[in-house]
């Protein structure tokens, strides 16, 4: 699962947040002031728009998560597992420069060119890759695929933001966590059945193909209710050549900062330093002010964004490697501990879209956090051998369920807070909030775990699998996971002190 949604970290798709109010006309709401869900998002106003973005959710999904258990066949197959860890980081960095891209672009003419062209550079990525004959053009595909993920999940948001009125988002951001559910159960097997029996290549050509349907039916509702810019009577937005320069010193500095901490070595101080010298002014350009001390209202929602997928997603990443080589599971079987956990982030985001629990919001935000924290804190526990396995299975059912109410709600309570001519911005801002924290912290729990002598296992949940006999064999001890789990719990406590700040004073 990811802080995403519950699956992968690349996966940074598919959570959204928006302004003030929608910008095109909107169903008219009954007396009472509120629909439920068959004439809201899935009313005749909303329905085509609602179940072709939807859809396309669905499908990134199930990318994110078939992707992940085809990559260590593709690595062995191109004699490239020693650059296997650039394969993710690749589409990371180039995420976080295409989200910023994203936001101005959305901000300036509407979310339909960002989203046309993003879906079309997922799918050129996808293509690249599958038919790359080298693991560096594997690695390029990726990179495409990373620019077109980062500029779909800023465009998504906008759509949300204007197409939906305020009382309809809570529930398309739980329809978006709905969707991972199957995903995140049925992708890993099915990958892992046509890499088997057809080959690795094919999980990557198929998925473009079944982009079509979806967006023929998304794109003329996106057309007619999110096309344009937000004002049409303002003169067009130019670009911030300023904001571009710093988004591609974010994204360097991110993969500077992640090819450092993979390589523990005194020569790695040299790009760990040019990597922050990059990164720290970016981030303090990029995001709201006030984000570092949580400030009040955006800031801390942004804030909190990041605590919780980079806590979540850098433990997530390690509990298939730990079952591996501390428990003696299979990698399938330690993979499906973590399955149950797409149902319940879909729960978490259907409670917080609840009507009733509105003015509850902060305290629900506040024992998500809670959640998160008790889930990590646990998963270690199985380190002990007279703790029985599926405790892990339990205790990440539980932590996505506060992760799902979490990452929804920030969704939700950006949107507010924005003003229409600033939801993309805004909606890249909280994007580039999540992506960084899952480098860094991934970076940081790979650089604990390496010290502690746990061996060259990959900072992603997907590099588990493929690195459980490498770490097997280079002897990783329980103290090294430990090194991971526990700072990672901290983090989420951390997010519990920032959920109680959400609200403008």
């Amino acid at each position: 699962m990811t802080a995403q949604e519950p699956g992968d970290a690349e996966a940074a798709t598919a959570e959204p947040p928006a302004p003030v109010g929608p910008l095109k006309p909107a169903a008219p709401v009954p007396a009472g002031g509120h629909t439920s869900w068959p004439t809201g998002v899935l009313g005749p106003e909303h329905r085509a728009l609602s179940v072709g973005i939807v859809s396309v959710v669905l499908l990134i999904a199930f990318e994110a998560t078939a992707v992940g258990t085809a990559m260590p066949v593709a690595a062995r197959e191109l004699d490239g597992v020693a650059l296997y860890a650039f394969a993710f980081s690749a589409y990371f960095t180039t995420s976080l420069f295409a989200m910023v891209l994203a936001g101005q672009w959305a901000d300036r003419s509407g979310p339909l060119a960002p989203l046309a062209t993003g879906i079309s550079a997922f799918g050129a990525g996808l293509l690249l890759s599958g038919t790359a004959v080298g693991m560096w053009p594997f690695i390029l595909g990726r990179a495409v695929q990373g620019l077109g993920g980062g500029l779909v999940i800023v465009a998504l948001y906008v759509v949300v933001s204007r197409a939906y009125p305020e009382r309809l988002r809570p529930a398309i951001m739980a329809s978006f966590a709905a969707a991972w559910v199957v995903p995140s159960v049925v992708g890993p097997l099915a990958a892992g059945t046509v890499t088997e029996h057809i080959g690795w290549r094919w999980v990557f050509i198929g998925i473009p193909v079944l982009v079509v349907p979806p967006l023929a039916l998304a794109l003329p509702a996106i057309r007619r209710r999110a096309a344009g810019p937000a004002d049409p009577a303002a003169p067009p937005v130019a670009f911030d050549r300023r904001r571009i320069r710093l988004a591609l010193g974010i994204s360097v500095g991110a993969g500077l900062l992640q090819y450092a901490g993979q390589e523990l070595r005194w020569l790695s101080l040299a790009p760990a330093a040019a990597g922050a010298a990059l990164l720290v002014p970016a981030v303090l350009g990029l995001l709201p002010a006030g984000t570092w001390r949580s400030a009040r209202g955006l800031p801390s929602v942004v804030l909190l964004r990041g605590v919780a997928a980079g806590a979540f997603v850098a433990a997530e990443s390690f509990v298939p490697l730990m079952l591996v080589t501390e428990r003696g599971l299979s990698p399938t079987l330690a993979g499906l501990s973590l399955a149950a956990g797409g149902a319940t982030w879909a729960f978490g985001s259907y409670v917080q879209s609840r009507p009733r629990l509105e003015p509850y919001r902060e305290r629900l935000m506040a024992g998500g956090m809670v959640l998160v924290a008790v889930a990590i804190a646990t998963a270690p526990s199985v380190l002990f051998e007279a703790v029985p396995v599926w405790i892990v299975a339990v205790a990440w059912s539980v932590g996505c369920l506060g992760m799902g109410a979490v990452i929804a709600s920030t969704s939700v309570l950006l949107l507010k807070l924005s003003a229409p001519e600033e939801a993309g911005t805004n909606s890249a801002a909280l994007q580039i909030s999540d992506g960084l924290s899952n480098v860094l912290l991934l970076a940081a729990g790979g650089a604990n775990f390496a010290a502690l002598g746990g061996g060259a296992a990959g900072g992603h949940a997907a590099t588990a699998a493929a690195a459980g006999a490498t770490a097997a064999a280079t002897g990783s001890h329980p103290a090294a996971f430990a090194a991971v789990f526990l700072p990672m719990a901290a983090v989420a406590l951390v997010g519990v002190w920032v959920a109680v700040r959400i609200r403008p004073r």
